[in-house]
């Protein structure tokens, strides 16, 4: 819920991810874009009858530029929050949901970066649950979120070029690959 009727910037504990996330494009990407986001988000909310909601229900419920920036917010919420500097592994019990799912992990990854890879022009590629315990990977454009699809969103990863260009330039795949290193998994698995 936003406090006192406004949305907050998602704090970092963290200024770099090694090589993965350069500090020059976190202050980029985190410090300029997303608060750009946060700030138009303030900005349209009043009056839109969606204050006091909750950032995913202002998503469900939005359209147009209001939508655009508020799905903005959730997205790159969730894809900062999910990574340190000191990554912890996945549990046993959530490796097994994604070995029943998908195979196993590494074809899980593999499937994984590959629909980032693959998906045309921006937007981001999620790990999401469904109602039945099911867990489904999907490609979103734009400012989408699979929570509009009535999804869990569990993981994403941010396949905008302004997430990757200054450390890789146009080697998306590198870097969707790379991003696995610093993955926090008790945080993902936080979101079931």
């Amino acid at each position: 819920m936003p406090k006192d009727g406004q949305f907050a910037m998602p704090t970092l504990p963290y200024e770099e991810l090694g090589k993965v996330i350069s500090k020059e494009t976190l202050s980029f990407h985190h410090g300029k874009h997303l608060k750009a986001y946060v700030d138009n988000l303030n900005k349209m909310l009043p009056g839109s009858g969606l204050e006091g909601k909750s950032l995913s229900e202002v998503v469900c419920k939005a359209e147009g530029g209001l939508f655009n920036n508020a799905g903005q917010v959730l997205n790159h919420t969730m894809y900062f929050e999910q990574f340190s500097n000191t990554p912890r592994e996945m549990s046993t019990k959530f490796a097994a949901m994604i070995e029943k799912d998908f195979g196993s992990v590494e074809d899980f990854k593999k499937e994984f970066v590959q629909k980032g890879v693959t998906l045309f022009g921006s937007g981001w590629v999620w790990l999401s649950m469904d109602g039945s315990g099911k867990l489904v990977i999907t490609q979103q454009k734009n400012a989408e979120n699979p929570v509009t699809m009535g999804l869990n969103p569990l993981l994403t990863f941010d396949v905008w070029e302004h997430a990757y260009y200054l450390d890789y330039q146009n080697r998306r795949g590198d870097q969707l690959a790379d991003l696995w290193q610093v993955v926090d998994w008790p945080v993902v698995e936080s979101r079931l």
